[in-house]
Order: C-alpha cells, then sequence, then structure tokens
C-alpha cells in the first residue's frame, strides 16, 4: 500500500470543516508544492442534496485551480466528507471521479464521534486506498 504523509495542519483544516457543516458534505481541493501537500481550497458543494452528496461549485474549482498556478502549486487531492457513512467511496463518488492521479481524501463523521479520513487513488475503474501518516 502506498503511503502519502499529510501534514497536521493542513489534517485539522479539513477535520475542522468537516465539523462546522456536520450535516452536509463539504468538498474542496489540495494543492501541493514539489509534490509536497501543502494547502486546502474549499468549494461550495452545490448538490442538489449536500447531506447524501457533493458537487463542487465550477466557479469556485477554477478560481482555486487558477490560485494554485500563480502560487506555483499543482493539484495534488481532492476531498470531501461523509456526514452519515463510512469514509469509503460510494458509486457516485466512482462516477464522478475526473483526476486519475489526485489523492481523494474521504473524511467521515459517522464513527461514534470520532472523525475519520482514509485516501484513495484512482487505478482504472478501482480505487486502491493509500495509508496516510499525519
Amino acid at each position: 500500500m502506498a503511503e502519502v504523509i499529510l501534514p497536521r495542519p493542513l489534517v485539522n483544516q479539513l477535520l475542522h470543516q468537516a465539523q462546522v457543516k456536520p450535516q452536509q458534505e463539504i468538498c474542496g481541493l489540495i494543492s501541493a508544492r514539489n509534490g509536497l501537500p501543502s494547502r486546502c481550497y474549499p468549494i461550495n458543494n452545490i448538490a442538489p442534496e449536500p447531506q447524501r452528496h457533493f458537487f463542487m461549485d465550477p466557479q469556485g474549482q477554477i478560481a482555486a485551480m487558477r490560485r494554485m498556478r500563480e502560487e506555483g502549486e499543482e493539484l495534488f487531492g481532492i476531498y470531501h466528507s461523509h456526514p452519515e457513512t463510512a469514509p469509503l467511496p460510494s458509486k457516485s463518488d466512482l462516477a464522478q471521479a475526473a483526476y486519475p492521479g489526485a489523492l481523494y481524501l474521504i473524511i467521515s463523521l459517522n464513527t461514534k464521534g470520532v472523525l475519520e479520513m482514509r485516501g484513495f487513488r484512482l487505478q482504472g475503474e478501482v480505487y486502491e486506498e493509500i495509508e496516510l501518516q499525519l
């Protein structure tokens, strides 16, 4: 299993976002500088049922990608939360996956008050779990 190291401040930001909106899926992008994850870009979830799905606001996504380029960063990962289910990719997560090289992080609030985060990479039609070092 491959391994990814996530800086603690970044992890804390992601978990905080999920806790602030526990009833809906939060989502956004993670940038990297020199291959190392460095910053998160929260993006509004405009899905019709944000408690069960996420759909990033296209304008927010474009703005985040532009800012990454301006900062000399590249796309590293895509994150979202599952308010009521385990941090495993759903069928709709798989269908929406558009960046094969990106790390997909899923944050779950459903584990007895304990926040859980798991990472995956898309390999063809299948997700491969990536070990996270926090």
